[in-house]
């Protein structure tokens, strides 16, 4: 018989549990249930924390499951989630008791069937064809003969054995391989970054820097192929600056890493086939532009042998042409001997006639002293009347400086007063009885001694303080 413990005769006999005491019986209980999930649904409220912590939702028409992916696994889903993105996601399920939520910690994600990957791929292409990674003028064209290639692909599949062994056939070339893994968890990255290397390595370093690159891959379906359609490896061929030859899958398999290569090759065999010339070929073409230019040579040289003979015949006979320059030159060697010595007559003529037109030198010595003379009088004239402006500047200013002095106030009845020790006195109150006194008159000084003052005596004892009306400065008027 089944007991309803909720019932008021035995609700006395439950045990009072805490808020976390059953947040932690449910976690325990649905952690137990659902160690491992795969849930299918449509991403929505993406946004990545600055803890590097993802938080996004799955939903479906009838449901809504919260989902988290901590920063460890974040890294390492296998697919970059986004809103809307069909997915099948795999974790535990777990509850988050502040929110009194359950949650689904996402371990890994895929894209839920080809149609989704079809969309995310054709949305993709879209964008990265917008910032020009595709454009026609980015790509290079591939050397003609490099002496290293590079190759990234994995070191254990049939791709690397195709490519070497179609190279040898055809022109054997050195080759640096970077391993990579080509599908999976960490394929994207990794191509990435070997891509990158290749591009790093100096010129006339250690290691060769390759001429050429070639990213293989073997075919599959488009979940095989899905590490080079990620935007990583796709920036990285874009941005390389060795030209690079795509060579994923076959020839019906398309990537995004067939439009940002400088050259698509449908299959890797094909790829090594673009990477260099065949040697046979190469030198069966070297024979035969050979043997073209030796043929055009001889008959060039016959047409250059017809050619000078028939300049032969129409030319005059060599001991009449040399003949006729003889008697030529002798002819104008006379003229030459008799023009030189006809311009030299001439030209000393001509000096005879110039000569006498000359002065004498002490006709030029005379005249340069005339003028030497009259030069010396004038400037002697100049200075003396330019002294005798500045005499009658400095009279004049003279006459002014004594016109505005105070001894020309003096001259009029005035004296100044000043103390023994030459400072003036302009008021009576600075003066006090007993005080040695000096008069100063126009023409001359005199001693007096205060027999009143304008002030009381000092005290005998203090110091005596100057006057505060004494300055030093020249005297006013009394």
């Amino acid at each position: 018989m089944t007991q309803n413990l909720t019932s008021p005769a035995t609700a006395d006999n439950l045990p009072i549990l805490s808020v976390s005491e059953v947040a932690g019986a449910l976690k325990a209980t649905i952690e137990g249930a659902f160690p491992l999930v795969r849930v299918r649904g449509e991403i929505s409220g993406f946004k990545r924390a600055a803890s590097g912590h993802i938080y996004f939702a799955l939903k479906d028409s009838e449901a809504v499951l919260n989902a988290v992916a901590w920063r460890g696994s974040a890294a390492r889903l296998g697919v970059s989630p986004e809103d809307g993105m069909d997915v099948v996601a795999t974790g535990r399920l777990t509850t988050y008791p502040g929110r009194s939520q359950y949650q689904l910690v996402v371990e890994r994600l895929e894209l839920a069937g080809q149609g989704a990957l079809l969309k995310l791929l054709e949305e993709r292409k879209r964008k990265l064809l917008a910032e020009g990674l595709f454009a026609a003028e980015r790509k290079r064209k591939i050397p003609y003969l490099p002496d290293v290639i590079g190759v990234v692909t994995s070191p254990t599949g049939a791709v690397i054995r195709d490519i070497l062994h179609r190279l040898d056939e055809r022109f054997p070339r050195r080759v640096l391989l970077w391993p990579v893994r080509v599908q999976g968890e960490g394929a994207a990255e990794e191509v990435a970054a070997a891509i990158q290397g290749f591009n790093r390595l100096p010129a006339g370093g250690p290691v060769p820097r390759p001429d050429v690159l070639i990213v293989a891959r073997g075919g599959g379906s488009i979940e095989d192929l899905w590490a080079f359609n990620e935007e990583i490896v796709v920036r990285a061929a874009a941005a390389s600056r060795i030209p690079l030859i795509s060579a994923v899958g076959h020839e019906t398999d398309t990537t995004l890493i067939d439009f940002a290569a400088d050259v698509r090759a449908p299959t890797p065999t094909a790829a090594a086939e673009m990477a260099v010339p065949v040697r046979a070929e190469l030198l069966a073409r070297v024979r035969d532009i050979g043997n073209r230019l030796a043929q055009a040579i001889e008959r060039l040289a016959a047409e250059r042998g017809t050619r000078l003979a028939d300049l032969a015949r129409a030319l005059l006979r060599l001991p009449a042409l040399v003949e006729e320059r003889a008697q030529r030159l002798d002819e104008w060697t006379e003229r030459l001997a008799h023009g030189l010595r006809v311009g030299f007559e001439r030209q000393t003529a001509k000096l005879k006639e110039l000569a006498l037109r000359l002065p004498s030198p002490a006709e030029r010595i005379v005249r340069a002293e005339g003028l030497l003379t009259a030069e010396t009088r004038a400037l002697r004239s100049a200075l003396q009347a330019a002294l005798k402006a500045a005499a009658a500047r400095l009279a004049q200013a003279g006459a002014l400086l004594d016109s505005v002095s105070y001894r020309s106030v003096l001259a009029r009845g005035y004296a100044v007063v000043r103390r023994v020790d030459g400072s003036a006195l302009s008021a009576a109150a600075a003066i006090f009885k007993g005080d040695r006194l000096t008069l100063e008159f126009h023409d001359g000084r005199a001693g007096a001694v205060a027999e009143t003052g304008g002030a009381p005596a000092p005290d005998k004892s203090s110091p005596r303080r100057p006057s505060s009306r004494g300055n030093g400065r020249q005297g006013e008027l009394l």
